[in-house]
């Protein structure tokens, strides 16, 4: 009551009184009356990964959660450790029976502490996952909490999404009260409403299934003995690691089932749960300085989330972006990534309020909470609720800045609102009106014009992608402050060489009219020329082509793919990407990525524009169907001229649309926000 109000506890019995399917969890559980028959599980040399699991009793349990890790294995090696703590019944002879399983028995019953410290102690591997035997794990449960470790700057513990068997959310990271109060964010909630889907810093993660660092395991003296049998010992390991100056993160794709209470029951007032009351006492005790930082008691739950003082920036785009869409979607998603790195968070809501459970988990993977229906509100709803939170709103392209600044200026009213243009509407429309030497279009791009400078003045920053944008906006529009933020990509290198690669690619959906119109000049007039003069070079198109439109394009050597998830095999394989482009705007995204990959490019002058690229350097140049070909004709028989221009155009990527020279122009524009207090 205290917690949730009248109103939200009145909810929550509701919530327990209906009807829990399991049938629509995703995963299937080992069953709990299979007869025991011996098993295998991995155990290297050399494990990346120690996982340790105390039991006391509960064979079944036990083994259903050995089942399950067999079943789901790993990419990164790893080694299964079981602590029999004195087992009342015969788990040490019948877990003695799964090969590759190390097993170690306690003379005595030294409870889920002492039995956790020992398998700690004789664990091999660089990383210890903390596992209870009433759980059971899901597909890529070990790898994703490793990732944590890898991808998070300064990341000391890693824990999962923890659910119940029957499908709802248990527990979705740990938060701590002034009183030393703790809570299960999330519990018996929807377990894929995007809340609880994306990465983030949080009070503590449960013991359940808790990833660290052997070495800092150790550093701080494992799991303190004082809470001895059990109980405050996951919160007590989270502050001390912060005290060290690293990280606790809650990750939601790891996905692990526990059945709750099963370990130590359920009773506060019996067997192991009473320590509960006890342990409370010892963690407020030792931690009352670092409690002072915690909020009160009573605080509600979402102001408790986010009591760790970072900025909060809301961003609107069309689009759910889906880097495998578009390089606009790309470049979103690594500006989003930067934020976070600056201390900022992030929500992002599409216009459409629409967003796929694969785009939500990948946005939450560099930790952006999506807002999307059916468990957001409209803007407006929102706005009137959060907007006072809001320090920052970053509005993407002209079309959503237009109706959706005056909303923001009056419901986010200390927000400072940033026109992110993705590329100059006007521009693009004026060179296509020239193109096709369309008057109607030409009056078009001149409303566009209008529309989109008021936008730049009526902002408190815009910020643009090209160079030759920046100087535009400089002469229309000298009383706005304009920034460059171009593409933003990883410099991903070159894998595999000259001889091993062969054919041409294309990127680019036809959802963007300057890639149709260079789909056909390539296809009806470049491509010939090259088939004419090499029938063994294939030219292949990548990107969303209509169905209906891609027999006129496919044939004699010309093969169309559509949207590819995964670009990278195709750049290591291809020979050479093309980007003959005859009007636009902005930095094109396909040269980028082609470049960081090391694959040469043969594009045009606009295609090429404020990228800061040489022609024979870098690139090679051609505006006519005759000197394009010519150009590719050249560079597929010059492995000398392809190397120069590999090594060009990555070091090009590196200096001009690297996260450093990114991150530099959004300090410009949005300041780093304080960092999270050690004890958070």
């Amino acid at each position: 009551m205290a917690q949730r109000g009248v109103r939200g506890t009145m909810a929550r019995i509701a919530q327990e009184f209906s009807p829990h399917n399991a049938a629509d969890a995703p995963w299937q559980l080992e069953a709990l009356d299979t007869p025991f028959a011996p098993f295998a599980l991995p155990c290297g040399k050399t494990p990346r990964v120690s996982v340790i699991v105390p039991v006391h009793g509960k064979l079944p349990y036990t083994v259903a959660c050995l089942r399950s890790i067999a079943r789901h294995d790993a990419h990164a090696a790893y080694e299964v450790i079981v602590v029999d703590d004195a087992s009342p019944d015969d788990s040490a002879s019948v877990l003695g029976r799964i090969d590759g399983l190390r097993l170690l028995r306690n003379e005595r019953n030294l409870g889920f502490i002492g039995s956790c410290n020992l398998g700690a102690a004789a664990a091999r591997g660089e990383y210890l996952l903390f596992l209870n035997n009433d759980t059971q794990v899901t597909p890529g449960w070990l790898d994703r909490l490793l990732d944590c470790f890898v991808e998070e700057a300064d990341c000391g513990v890693a824990g999962s999404r923890l659910v119940y068997p029957d499908g709802r959310l248990q527990e979705a990271g740990g938060l701590v009260y002034a009183d030393g109060s703790a809570w299960n964010y999330g519990r018996f909630e929807d377990r894929d409403d995007p809340r609880f889907l994306y990465r983030r810093d949080v009070d503590y993660v449960s013991g359940a299934a808790l990833m660290i660092e052997a070495a800092l395991f150790r550093n701080v003296g494992g799991f303190d003995q004082r809470y001895a049998p059990a109980y405050c010992e996951d919160m007590d390991l989270a502050f001390a690691v912060r005290a060290t100056g690293r990280r606790v993160i809650y990750q939601p794709e790891s996905l692990v089932v526990h059945c709750e209470g099963i370990s130590s029951g359920l009773d506060p007032f019996a067997g192991v749960k009473q320590h509960q009351t006890s342990n409370r006492a010892t963690f407020v005790d030792k931690w009352q300085p670092a409690l002072q930082h915690q909020p009160p008691p009573r605080t509600p739950v979402e102001a408790v989330l986010h009591h760790d003082g970072r900025r909060h920036i809301l961003i609107i785009d069309a689009l759910t972006p889906d880097a495998s869409r578009d390089s606009g979607s790309l470049r979103l998603i690594n500006i989003m990534q930067l934020l976070r790195e600056l201390g900022w968070r992030v929500s992002f809501m599409a216009d459409n309020r629409n967003a796929t459970h694969e785009e939500i988990q990948k946005l939450g993977r560099v930790g952006v909470h999506v807002l999307c229906r059916p468990w957001s509100p409209p803007l407006a709803t929102w706005l009137r609720k959060k907007g006072s939170t809001l320090d920052a709103v970053m509005l993407c392209r002209h079309y959503i800045a237009a109706p959706h600044l005056e909303l923001v200026r009056q419901l986010a009213p200390r927000a400072t609102v940033l026109f992110d243009t993705v590329d100059l509407h006007f521009l693009r429309e004026r060179r296509a009106a020239g193109h096709a030497s369309n008057a109607a279009l030409a009056r078009q791009a001149e409303t566009s014009r209008q529309r989109e400078l008021a936008l730049i003045r009526a902002c408190d920053a815009s910020l643009v992608v090209s160079p030759v944008e920046l100087e535009m906006l400089h002469s229309e529009t000298p009383e706005a402050r304009v920034e460059l933020v171009s593409n933003v990509h990883k410099t991903h290198g070159r894998t595999t060489g000259f001889a091993e690669r062969s054919g041409l690619i294309f990127v680019g959906g036809f959802g963007h009219p300057p890639n149709e119109d260079a789909v056909r000049w390539l296809s009806s007039e470049i491509y010939p020329r090259i088939r004419a003069a090499r029938p063994d070079i294939e030219l292949h198109l990548i990107g969303d082509i209509p169905e209906a439109m891609r027999p006129q394009f496919a044939g004699a050597g010309v093969h169309v793919h559509g949207r590819i998830a995964d670009l990278g095999p195709w750049m290591a394989g291809c020979r050479i990407a093309l980007a003959p482009l005859r009007y636009g705007a902005g930095v094109k995204g396909k040269v980028n990525m082609a470049m960081s990959h090391g694959l040469p490019v043969v594009a045009t002058r606009l295609a090429a524009e404020g990228m800061q690229l040489v022609d024979d350097h870098n690139v090679l140049l051609a505006d006519d169907a005759d000197r394009f070909a010519a150009a590719v004709l050249r560079l597929y028989e010059d492995e000398e001229l392809w190397l120069r221009l590999s090594n060009g155009g990555l070091a090009n990527v590196r200096e001009h649309f690297s996260f450093d020279a990114a991150r530099e122009a959004l300090l410009r524009v949005l300041p780093a926000a304080p960092t999270h207090s050690p004890t958070r």
